[in-house]
Parts: structure tokens; C-alpha cells; sequence
């Protein structure tokens, strides 16, 4: 198999630094190995190793390399084929079984298979096989994968772990001296049950070269130094989430406490914290200085490797706020560093630094972000659960950082706060009073800023020349006239074989081009193989039906696709595009490393100017607020600091080439799958602008991606794509967003779910909320829209305010080309 010489240079990129995704639970120093040997391989993700999650998130690379395929390249002599091929045949009868329950489900339901499987995967079965395998060394991979339209649920062999999984894996503890668990997972799987296990890797999914970097890191040719970047604990310590999976209104009653805030507030420890990860090797952490110049805190530390093995580590440093008329958090996120490779001996001086204004709270008393007068901690560590005070910078009195308005609606409900008894307090004890460094805030190093909601576009002169007809195909994606299957599953692109969608074609005699839009985020999700005709059309050859729902077509449906495949003709050419997986979201921020970020969005724009693909329907940065959300592989993190900024590293590192954008994701709260065009979440103001849209607006101040896509859901009662409030006021307004703003593929003929109480989003609301694009377009849609444009319900003038934005953004992309 020979190779394209990009696919050769990322591919080695990504297996020279994946192991800075991976993240060490336990480790009892007898790892790395010293050479390659015997080795017994066991586990679900052996074979069937997991590359990354399923939906619009997975990429059609040329190849990727499992586990066992890994340490055989490496040289490793594997022992227990006979588990291996025994564990081949139970997974193939269990599969067959999932079909055939999904297919019941479906019955029961009087609906197709094909509709509820999108996302559904199969829990770990129940099997009796011998741990025979030779040598005193031995690896269990745990695998577990979701997706895109389903979320994951807390039973045996998925969040939980089955019976054959806990017996197997202690057995393996016992038996070999040398053992490692592996959890080739994008979420978090409960492991109370073998926590005791000697060593403990979370390898994640890491796209093309997940087997080979296991194989390196085992080996000692790399070394894993990511953090946990979401909560690892027992299922039942999370907060309680009665409403997750309601088909219509969600409640994040919780408020602000989401992840570690939680944990850390109320004094509950985790099995492994955010920010947790061992190294190899060890390092020692001491404290340098405490700066404070204007608004601008700076942290210094000096990390020392103390240890027998080179590895990085990450400096932490965290905000405890004062509790005035709000109340706060244990502490919060406010920045983060990593060093650079560290010999046994060397060390390295960090500094973090942030603006104290960025950690304002939000009062929806006065619609704005607050410091309240008081002393605020800065705590400095490895971990969540590991910080040590550094210093306090007080603050006189209250400080409006930035006046703004409420737009976000209100919930039924009052949001969550601890108790005072059970609420673990983040002032200073005397003995951490003594010697702390207080730093006094100057009255006059903030200024108040007021929002300018003076909205303003200028309509673009040929936008004008635009008939009624075209005007209304400008503020729709493109689309055939004839409707088909292919827009329903994200392939409705016509000139980038297995694109998304893009934008209207028919505008170039008014110089303004179509935009291709390709899925991510784990790397461009296009077509391997396609036809190019004498018009410069692609054609995707094969089906271009995801693989992984085919088993649950009709075997009806499975000939017509078959029968309306493209047929190659002779004056067509035959081309191919392969395209780099990635490592997931979760992955990427695990590796607490913006220039690892920035170089894997490097990677993707690279790949986007090869195959004409002009915005990246990428990154997603929702935030992991139940480990119960199917899409969280895709997302970062907890904690929206870690989100915006790895947003924003992924959008630079694409953008630095030209013509190629970013669509950051979904904005906001699409924190569950089920249901997820008709589910109302239901969050307060507060809660919304400090945990949810927190880190779109760090994503836009420091990269401004070219596009930004609406979630699917309503936020109390409105969509998210219908909200004025949302897209005008917050990102426009408010963070000084430039670009377009999309919807997500809202299919005009979605089949409501009985009981659904919330209708689907509609085009022409869309248009008149200032959203540019309503994605993927449809006949309807445009059906819908010229009718509301009759009844005066859509104006032309709002209509090319959008279509402006969407020709001046078409202009600079293509023109990158």
C-alpha cells in the first residue's frame, strides 16, 4: 500500500505525539517495557480497536492500525490468538443479535430500523474464554464507542462494566506481572470495579495510528502525558440527572456546578479528577511568583523531572472566587501550560497568565459579569484535587466588567446550590493566610465595557442584483430539486464527493462562488473513491450510505441504493481522496497542548485545500455536562476554559491556510442526543453564559472561525437557530463575531416522534433571527420561504443582510483557492 507523501508526513506526526493524548491512572513502574517479547492481548479493543465515534464524526481514512495490528508491527509475539479468534466468534453471534433486537424495536415502534439505530452501539457481551495466553506480560483493551444521534446509557458492557469484563481483567491482574488495562474509549467507563488494577492507561481514540502509539508508549519510545479533561468517578457519585433523556424538556438544574466545580465544591472525591494523569516519570512542582499588572495575573512555577524517564507535565492554575450575593464554585479553570520534553534532571520555569475580568461571574440581577469585592485564591497544581494556594488578589469593592442584557429566557426552576453544610469552603485556613502573597486589584484596572447592540450590515452591491428566487436559494444551502436519501445523512454536497452541503451554485454570474462544506471533527469526513465528470461534478462510487446503518436497511432499501449508485462513464476520471483521522475532541484537549492542537488543525486545512473543501464542520466544543451524551468524544472537555482554547488552537491552526474555515459547534447547550432537534433545554442565564457559551466566546476573541453552526435544540423555549437574542446579541454583539452563521442539517420532511410538544426549526424563522444559512436546503424549505416572504413574514432586506455575509465570506474562501 503505498502512500500519498502527506498521508506519510501527518501520519507520522500524529504517531510521534499521540501519546501527549494519553493519560496514566495507575502505574506500578514496571512499564515501559524493556523490549519486545511475548505479549498476551485480550479485550474488546484488541481487534476491534476503536479510531474514533460514529455519525458525522467519522472520517473515511485510507486505513487505521488496532492494537494487535500495532504490536505485531513492532515486533511483539502475541500468545493468545486462541482468546482472539474465540472472542471474533462471540462478537459476530452478539451482533447479529443487536440487529435483530433493533429491527423488534423498530416493529414495536412502527418505525424502520434505519431510523433508531444512527448512533446505538452494542453493549459488551457475556463469554467464557480461557486466559491462557503465554509470558509474564499482558494487555486488556476496553473498548467502548458512540456516536451521533444516540447517547450512552448506564448498564453492563457500556458506561458500566459487564461481569466477563471485571472477572477477565482481575484474572489478568493476578496472573501476568506485567499488566496494563487499556480503555480505548472517547467517554468515561466507571472502573470502581478494577481500580486496584497495577496499571491503568486511558489510550482514547486517536484516529490512524491509535495501535502503533500504544505499541511506542509500551515500548518507552513515547511518553504519555495528557490530563483527564472531564471527571473520572463511580456512575453514582455524578450529580443527579433525572432529566437527561426527557424527549422534551431537559433541565440543567444543576446551574453552574457541572463536573469538578461539582466534585470539588461539596468535597466528593473521584476516582480520578480533571487534570489527573501520571507520567512515567515524576516531577516536582515549586513555586516561583505571583504578578499582577493592571487586570493581568501572572503565575510562575518551576517543574523539575525528578524521575528515571523523560515526559512533560502540565502547570494548572485555578480561581476561587469570594462568595458574595452569588454564589461560586469551589474553584474554576483559569489557565493552563505545558512544558516541553523533560530529561531525568531538567526542569522548566512556566507562567500562566489570564485577565481576572475573564473569570467575572454573571449577575442577572443587573445582565452583568461581576467581580464582587473580596479575596480571590489562586490555587496552583497537577490536578483538581491537587492545589496549593499561590496567592489572593483582593478586590475592594464590586466591579462591573461588562454591562450587557438577559436574552437567554428563564427555566421553571431555580437553579442547584450546595448546602452550607455539605458546601467545602474555598477560604484560606489560618496556616495558608501565613506568607500568601496578597496582591491588591488598583480601582481603575478594569474598565466597565457596555455592550453596542447597534447592529449593522452592509448589503453587498451584486446581493442587490439578486431576484426574489435567488435571494431566497442564497440563504438556503444547495440542493437537488428532487429531494433523495442524500441529504438526510450529511452527503449533499455536488462538486466535493461525499461533502456535507455547500452553498448556492447559481450566483457565480454575480460573482459569488459556492462554498463546500465537509463533516468532521476528527479529520475531513469526504468520500474515499469518487467519478469526476466532464463538468467538473463529483460522484461518490459505492454506497454512500454509512456503513455502519446498513445492516438495518431492508433488504429492499439495500438494492435501490445499490441500483441508483452513480454508473461510471467513459469520459469520466476516477479519483481518489484520502483523508488523515485525527485524534477525537476529548483526545486532543487531554494532551493540554495548544501547539499539539493547532498542528492537527494544521493537518485538516492542509487536506482541505488538497480536496476544495472550503469550511470544516469542525471543531464541536459542547460541553461533557453527563458522561451519558453520545456526542462527548467529539467535544473537549467540562470545562469551557479547555474548550474555548482548543477551539480556538484547531480554528488558527486551519485558517493559517488560505480559503479554508472553521464552523465551530454547536452553539449552544446540545448536551444530549435523544430527541435532539425538539428538545428544549431548560438552563438559567447565568448558567448558560458561564458554562455554555463561556467557551464559544474564547473560541471567537482569539481565532474568529470563518462560521459558527447552531445546535439543533430550544433553549428555554426558542431554538437555538431562531434566537435573535443568541446569534445578534451574544456572538455578534457581545463577543464581535464576523463570520456566517448555519444551522445544523435540519431536514424539512423529519418525521416528528409521537409525544414530541416542540416543533422542529423552520427556514424562514431562521432567515428573519439572523441566521445566513439554513443547512442542508430542501424544496420545502425554499417552498416555506417564499410563502413567508408573500405574507411579509421574511423581508428582502433581512434576506440580503444574510446572503451579504455569506457572499463576502464565499469571496475570501474561494478566492483562496
Amino acid at each position: 500500500m503505498k502512500l500519498n507523501e502527506y498521508e506519510v508526513k501527518h501520519n507520522a506526526y500524529l504517531r510521534e505525539n499521540g501519546a501527549e493524548c494519553t493519560v496514566i491512572l495507575k502505574k506500578d513502574g514496571n512499564f515501559p517495557l524493556k523490549g519486545t517479547g511475548q505479549i498476551a492481548l485480550y479485550g474488546s479493543g484488541a481487534r476491534y480497536t476503536i479510531k474514533g465515534g460514529t455519525g458525522s464524526g467519522e472520517v473515511n481514512s485510507r486505513f487505521y492500525v488496532t492494537v494487535e495490528e500495532g504490536l505485531k508491527n513492532a515486533g511483539f509475539a502475541i500468545t493468545s490468538d486462541r482468546w482472539l479468534d474465540g472472542y471474533d466468534k462471540v462478537r459476530a453471534e452478539a451482533k447479529q443479535q443487536f440487529i435483530k433486537d433493533i429491527k423488534a424495536e423498530a416493529k414495536e415502534k412502527h418505525t424502520q430500523a434505519v431510523i433508531i439505530c444512527m448512533g446505538r452501539s452494542m453493549a459488551e457481551p457475556e463469554y467464557h474464554l480461557p486466559i491462557d495466553g503465554e509470558g509474564d506480560t499482558a494487555i486488556y483493551v476496553l473498548s467502548r464507542i458512540s456516536g451521533e444521534g444516540s447517547d450512552r446509557e448506564p448498564v453492563a458492557g457500556e458506561i458500566l462494566l459487564s461481569e466477563t469484563e471485571k472477572r477477565d481483567i482481575l484474572s489478568c491482574n493476578a496472573k501476568y506481572q506485567n499488566f496494563m488495562l487499556v480503555i480505548n474509549s472517547g467517554g468515561v467507563v466507571d472502573l470502581t470495579p478494577v481500580k486496584d488494577v497495577k496499571n491503568i492507561l486511558i489510550l482514547s481514540q486517536l484516529g490512524v495510528e491509535t495501535g502503533d502509539i500504544l505499541a511506542d508508549i509500551l515500548l518507552g519510545k513515547s511518553s504519555p502525558s495528557g490530563k483527564l479533561t472531564t471527571t473520572w468517578s463511580a456512575w453514582e457519585e455524578y450529580p443527579s440527572m433525572d432529566e437527561f433523556g426527557d424527549k422534551n424538556e431537559t433541565r440543567y438544574k444543576e446551574g453552574i456546578y457541572v463536573g469538578y466545580r461539582y466534585f470539588d465544591s461539596v468535597g466528593k472525591s473521584p476516582l480520578y479528577p480533571f487534570g489527573y494523569g501520571l507520567s512515567y516519570t515524576d516531577f516536582c512542582l515549586e513555586k516561583d511568583s505571583v504578578r499582577l499588572d493592571g487586570k493581568r495575573v501572572t503565575v510562575i512555577a518551576n517543574i523539575k523531572n525528578v524521575g528515571k524517564y523523560t515526559g512533560k507535565e502540565v502547570l494548572q492554575v485555578y480561581l476561587s472566587s469570594p462568595e458574595g450575593k452569588l454564589d461560586q464554585p469551589y474553584q474554576a479553570l483559569a489557565g493552563f501550560a505545558k512544558t516541553k520534553s523533560l530529561a531525568p534532571g531538567q526542569e522548566q520555569k512556566l507562567s500562566v497568565s489570564f485577565d481576572l475580568s475573564d473569570m467575572a461571574s454573571y449577575d442577572e440581577a443587573s445582565a452583568s459579569y461581576i467581580l464582587e469585592a473580596g479575596d480571590y485564591v489562586l490555587r496552583v497544581g497537577n490536578s483538581s484535587s491537587d492545589t496549593t494556594v499561590y496567592g489572593v488578589i483582593r478586590v475592594e469593592e464590586e466591579i462591573c466588567c461588562v454591562k450587557t442584557r438577559n436574552v437567554m429566557g428563564r427555566p421553571d426552576f431555580t437553579d442547584y446550590k450546595p448546602a452550607a453544610g455539605e458546601r467545602k469552603s474555598s477560604s484560606l485556613s489560618a496556616g495558608e493566610q501565613e506568607g500568601t502573597t496578597v496582591l491588591d486589584l488598583a480601582k481603575d484596572a478594569i474598565d466597565s465595557v457596555c455592550v453596542n447592540f447597534n447592529l449593522t450590515c452592509e448589503i453587498d452591491a451584486d446581493v442587490k442584483k439578486l431576484s426574489d428566487d435567488q435571494l431566497i436559494k442564497m440563504n438556503l444551502g444547495a440542493f437537488d430539486p428532487k429531494g433523495g436519501m442524500a441529504s438526510m445523512i450529511g452527503n449533499a454536497g455536488f462538486t466535493v464527493a461525499g461533502a456535507a452541503g455547500q452553498t448556492f451554485m447559481e450566483a457565480k454570474e454575480y460573482g459569488i462562488p459556492s462554498m463546500v462544506m465537509a463533516d468532521g471533527p476528527a479529520g475531513l469526513r469526504i468520500s474515499r473513491e469518487y467519478a469526476k465528470d466532464k463538468n467538473g461534478m463529483a460522484h461518490t462510487l459505492g454506497a454512500s450510505f454509512p456503513e455502519s446503518m446498513m445492516d438495518f436497511l431492508p433488504k429492499i432499501a439495500k438494492l435501490f441504493i445499490k441500483q441508483i449508485g452513480y454508473k461510471v462513464k467513459k469520459t469520466d476520471t476516477i479519483e481518489n481522496q484520502y483523508a488523515t483521522a485525527i485524534p477525537i475532541g476529548t483526545a486532543i484537549a487531554q494532551s493540554f497542548n495548544i501547539d499539539f492542537a493547532e498542528k492537527c488543525g494544521d493537518i485538516v486545512g492542509f487536506e482541505m485545500e488538497l480536496f476544495g473543501v472550503h469550511l470544516w464542520l469542525a471543531p464541536a466544543l459542547n460541553i461533557h455536562r453527563s458522561i451519558r451524551c453520545g456526542r462527548n468524544f467529539e467535544y473537549f472537555s467540562e470545562d469551557p476554559v479547555i474548550s474555548g482554547e482548543f477551539a480556538a488552537a484547531i480554528t488558527r491552526g486551519v485558517q493559517s491556510h488560505p480559503g479554508c474555515g472553521t464552523t465551530i459547534k454547536h452553539y449552544a447547550a446540545n448536551n444530549q442526543e435523544l430527541n435532539r432537534t425538539q428538545n428544549n433545554s431548560q438552563a438559567s442565564e447565568r448558567t448558560l453564559r458561564e458554562i455554555y457559551l463561556k467557551g464559544f466566546g474564547i473560541a471567537v476573541r482569539k481565532s474568529q472561525p470563518k462560521a459558527v453552526m447552531t445546535s439543533y435544540n430550544l433553549i428555554n423555549g426558542i431554538h437555538t437557530s431562531e434566537h435573535e437574542g443568541m446569534i445578534n446579541d451574544v456572538l455578534k454583539c457581545e463577543f464581535g463575531y464576523k463570520g456566517i452563521v448555519m444551522t445544523d442539517w435540519v431536514i424539512a420532511n423529519y418525521a416528528t416522534e409521537n409525544g414530541c410538544i416542540h416543533p422542529v426549526a423552520k427556514a424562514p424563522n431562521v432567515i428573519m433571527a439572523g441566521g445566513d444559512l439554513f443547512m442542508p436546503g430542501s424544496k420545502s424549505d425554499y417552498e416555506d420561504v417564499a410563502a413567508a416572504m408573500k405574507e411579509g413574514k421574511v423581508t428582502r432586506e433581512q434576506m440580503m443582510m444574510n446572503a451579504s455575509r455569506t457572499a463576502r465570506m464565499a469571496r475570501e474562501l474561494v478566492k483562496g483557492k
